[in-house]
């Protein structure tokens, strides 16, 4: 087994070791997520903290790490008789990200339960984490499917096994730490809230620091046993620390003060739920404990705010995690001053009494003045309601770049979704054969059985039993009877978004429309957990500007800052398009694309480039890619080229109006693609 680095040898990341020692200290905090750029030390501490834990007390050859002073009554190996316990180290188990539920959950064996009745049971990575530490490292990447059993294990503090009727439950209690770098892709929500704590990590830019950090990697990595030697003192001082302050934990006071500026923090930052109140709750004992003291202080609940609400505020899925810490202070004076006033009203708190102002609360990233800029405002060259029937006239300086324009407010999009039925990553977006889901059938398992169907097995087996021998009240099943049940889902897609950027679409008032609505799009796919990617399109040429990731909040921000101008050179875009849509179809054969067009339909500059328009399209078209047209053209003479741009593709043509959820223009649309089954 590897020697470990060592904790106490972690060069800064202040907030990173202190919300792992407060979770040491006291479990009940719930967690930590750790979120930050590659190469930050977060796996380091993660890992370097299972040194520091207390050894747990386990039932002699339990595999379910039973407390003997109150063995699980439902534990699978017991019931247990009384008998010392042995001592050993907690345990820090990693859930790979690519983890299969049996793995996760433990597998049962229907064969044994179906013709014995006999449960034979292999514990998973819950039950081995089960008093200790579950790491996941790449969190944000984790299957939906692994999620939910993840969160309802978090929630009852057990693991449950059913297959067709048959089940086994264990204890599963475990300190949840997961990392995650934010630019490959944000965390469900549900999950993010089951983490206690979130801290933010970064590489810092001190010289002095970075050659410390430069100089202890490179003694560890070569000698790692002398390496730990040396900071042996320090590592049992700390553990010396932990253990005491994990006795001091229950004669910590919270008086009713510090309770009443935890609701008033929670309720100021529009927290949902009583969560948020609870963890901050322990965090502030805990870090009460961790200084030596035996009452909680207004300074611990400042700092186990800064821990436990960043990733609990109301906020739009772009924003990053964080606190007004301008806000928070005020807040909690006002509650100090509340407590030590009663109810006395203040008539006149001041201009800014409410509070309101400040961070925070999910605010879009723009001002609302930047949404429309008055008519003739620097960078704009067109009236705002110019007809679009001219987009490249001489008056408008069609090959002068024109400065970006926020995106107008974001809005509820219909589904739009891949024809026929996928085995892509799961998702949210289109049919798919899944893991879970309604069942849809039976066939043969192929390799280890996962999902039994009941019925076929039994019809199955059923003719066979008077040529088995069979004389008992069981039912005699071989291998070859076992049905697998098939399932269809939802999964995610490659949403690849080909955007107009060109003078044709540089009214600022029609391109903020344009971006809110791709912004909206976004948010769509962030929601059902697509993949997506950005490819622009104006002047003389195409360009990714984002090439497919999971990060959609990235193409976010590469969205804001699109500027526009020039021509309108569709055929490169489409182009553009193809080739990226070709690579990936190399990397990962399974996720189908879909291909968003916005644009207006115009092609411009170049010989012949409505033709050459047409040919990229019908190379989409002859791929069997789905694909929809957002029709951006406005005003009141239209071309309708944004729909036989769609009809080349083979998909289908929306206008901004109809995108919207709540729009009486139609119902749900269903891209078609041609020469693809449905």
């Amino acid at each position: 087994m590897s020697t470990p680095y060592p904790f106490t040898a972690i060069v800064g990341q202040d907030d990173l070791r202190l919300g792992l020692l407060l979770n040491a200290v006291s479990p009940a905090v719930g967690g930590v997520l750790v979120r930050g750029e590659k190469g930050t030390a977060k796996s380091t501490a993660v890992r370097a903290l299972a040194a520091l834990m207390p050894e747990v007390s386990v039932v002699p050859g339990c595999r379910f790490s039973c407390d003997p002073a109150s063995p699980d009554p439902a534990c699978p190996d017991g019931p247990h008789a009384e008998a010392a316990g042995v001592s050993r180290a907690a345990r820090t188990v990693e859930l790979p990200v690519g983890a299969s539920e049996d793995r996760l959950v433990g597998a049962l064996d229907i064969e044994r339960a179906l013709s014995e009745g006999v449960k034979a049971f292999e514990p998973g990575l819950l039950a081995d984490a089960h008093r200790g530490i579950l790491y996941v490292d790449e969190v944000n990447l984790l299957h939906d499917h692994l999620v939910d059993l993840l969160l309802d294990a978090a929630a009852m503090g057990a693991s449950y096994v059913e297959r067709e009727g048959v089940s086994v439950r264990h204890a599963a209690r475990f300190l949840l730490v997961g990392t995650m770098n934010p630019e490959e892709g944000e965390l469900r929500p549900q999950l993010l809230d089951r983490f206690g704590l979130t801290v933010e990590v970064a590489a810092s830019r001190d010289t002095d620091e970075r050659v410390e950090v430069v100089r202890r990697r490179l003694a560890y990595d070569d000698d790692p046993e002398g390496f730990a030697a040396r900071w042996a003192a320090e590592e049992t001082a700390l553990r010396e620390r932990i253990a005491a302050a994990r006795a001091l934990l229950p004669r910590v006071v919270l008086g009713d003060g510090v309770l009443r500026q935890i609701a008033a923090t929670c309720a100021a930052f529009e927290v949902d739920g009583m969560r948020a109140d609870i963890v901050m709750a322990r965090t502030a004992t805990a870090l009460a404990a961790w200084a030596g003291r035996e009452e909680v202080t207004a300074d611990d609940v400042r700092q186990a705010a800064l821990l436990a609400l960043p990733h609990r505020r109301r906020r739009n899925p772009f924003d990053a995690p964080g606190l007004d810490e301008d806000k928070l202070d005020q807040t909690l004076d006002e509650a100090a001053g509340d407590e030590g006033q009663g109810n006395d009203d203040d008539p006149d708190p001041g201009p800014d009494g409410g509070g309101d102002g400040g961070g925070g609360g999910g605010v879009p990233p723009q001002a609302d003045g930047d949404r429309t800029p008055p008519q003739g405002s620097e960078g704009d060259d067109t009236p705002s309601q110019a007809p679009d029937s001219a987009p490249d006239a001489p008056g408008r300086s069609a090959g002068a770049e024109q400065r970006p324009v926020a995106a107008a407010e974001p809005f509820r999009t219909k589904m739009l979704s891949v024809p026929g039925l996928g085995e892509g990553a799961a998702g949210r977006r289109s049919r798919a054969r899944t893991a879970h889901g309604r069942t849809t059938g039976a066939v043969r398992p192929q390799g280890a059985l996962t999902k039994l169907h009941l019925s076929a097995t039994v019809q199955a087996a059923a003719p066979h039993q008077r040529a088995r021998g069979r004389s008992g009240r069981g039912l005699v099943v071989r291998r070859d009877d076992l049905r697998q049940a098939t399932r269809e889902g939802r999964e995610g897609n490659l949403v690849l978004f080909v955007v107009d950027a060109s003078g044709s679409m540089a009214a600022r008032q029609r391109m903020s429309a344009v971006k809110g609505a791709v912004l909206s799009l976004l948010l769509d796919a962030y929601q059902r957990r697509d993949k997506v990617g950005l490819v622009t399109f104006r002047g003389k040429e195409a360009e990714v500007a984002l090439p497919p990731t999971s990060s959609v909040d990235a193409a976010a921000a590469r969205l804001e800052s699109l500027p526009t101008g020039g021509r309108t050179p569709l055929a490169a875009g489409l182009l553009k398009a193809h080739d990226v849509l070709r690579v990936e179809r190399l990397r990962d054969p399974s996720r189908r694309p879909l291909l968003v067009v916005v644009t207006d339909g115009r092609a411009t500059g170049g010989p012949e480039p409505v033709a050459l328009a047409e040919r990229a399209a019908r190379l989409h078209q002859a791929e069997g890619t789905a694909s929809v047209v957002v029709d951006c053209e406005s005003g009141y003479v239209r071309l309708g080229l944004a729909g036989e741009l769609a009809r080349e593709l083979g998909g289908t043509a929306v206008t901004l109006d109809e995108l919207r959820a709540d729009s009486i223009a139609g119902l749900v649309k269903d891209v078609t693609a041609a020469g693809r089954a449905a």
